[in-house]
């Protein structure tokens, strides 16, 4: 094989290689986005709130325009924030984070209340809650403050690696949380409760004698449905089946019918003439 044929083999293997890990990260991101949006309510345009270390980041390895390199790995649109404790940390670094510090300025302002700076793990640790309320995806160069946000249910982390950004998957405790929370969904409250309670003994109440006591026994709803069905029927004598109308024929369209000619007066004369001929002669 030809040294130049064996390099355009090569390189296509390698191209078909990094085209499919490409589209099983964007398979992944896309997953991990529906499931921030579908658990916890992420709605478009996504927030985005960024510390120093991830802004210094991009500014370094030219990750440019930032809000599409953002969106691309999100799906949607999206709007950067920092905060002013982050402005303020950055600014304590000196002239080497100067570039930074001005890209960092021109990002929205997430609301920060501290009257004296704090470090910017506090400060957005802060910003985050214990809920994050606000449905932001935090952006951190930072390992620790990444995996202790991925203990907060509701916080997905974005991190960058060179020249790409990769949003983490759902941690174990948030797929947790999640399944919990949907478990509490499907089933009923105290509240709930009491008023289906309340509703079965007023409903037992109009039944008759003889069907009360299988009203108040603890008994599964599909049941009590079932003996309330079968009592109806046999005070109505209800059919099971449904009985459907017979369909009795009609008389036809009259729009699809052919008008009656009306024969010329003239027309019928000269036939009576010719068939019994002419009284006059």
């Amino acid at each position: 094989m030809l040294p130049l044929q064996l390099f355009v083999n090569v390189y296509s293997k390698h191209g078909y290689l990094v085209l499919q890990m490409r589209l099983k990260k964007q398979k992944r991101h896309r997953r991990s986005v529906r499931f921030y949006t579908t658990c916890f309510g992420f709605r478009s345009p996504f927030k985005v709130l960024c510390d120093g270390t991830f802004i210094h980041h991009l500014l370094v390895n030219r990750i440019t325009p930032a809000d599409t390199a953002l969106s691309n790995i999100l799906g949607a649109p999206v709007k950067m924030f920092t905060t002013r404790c982050v402005l303020a940390e950055l600014k304590s670094l000196g002239e080497a984070y100067s570039d930074s510090l001005n890209v960092a300025r021109d990002l929205m302002p997430a609301r920060c209340d501290h009257e004296k700076r704090k470090s910017a793990v506090a400060c957005l640790a802060e910003v985050i809650g214990e809920d994050n309320s606000e449905h932001f995806f935090v952006a951190s160069q930072d390992a620790d403050l990444r995996k202790k946000f991925q203990e907060i249910p509701a916080v997905p982390v974005i991190f960058a690696l060179r020249n790409a950004l990769f949003l983490e998957p759902p941690s174990q405790s948030q797929q947790q949380f999640a399944k919990v929370a949907e478990d509490q969904r499907s089933h009923m409250n105290e509240l709930e409760f009491k008023m289906l309670l309340n509703k079965k003994n007023r409903s037992s109440a109009t039944e008759e004698p003889g069907e009360s006591s299988v009203a108040d026994e603890v008994l599964p709803d599909n049941i009590i449905e079932d003996l309330k069905k079968n009592a109806a029927k046999r005070k109505t004598d209800v059919k099971d089946k449904v009985q459907f109308k017979r369909k009795r024929a009609k008389g036809p369209n009259p729009l699809s019918c052919k008008k009656k000619k009306t024969e010329n007066q003239n027309h019928v004369a000269k036939k009576m003439v010719f068939a019994f001929g002419n009284p006059l002669h």
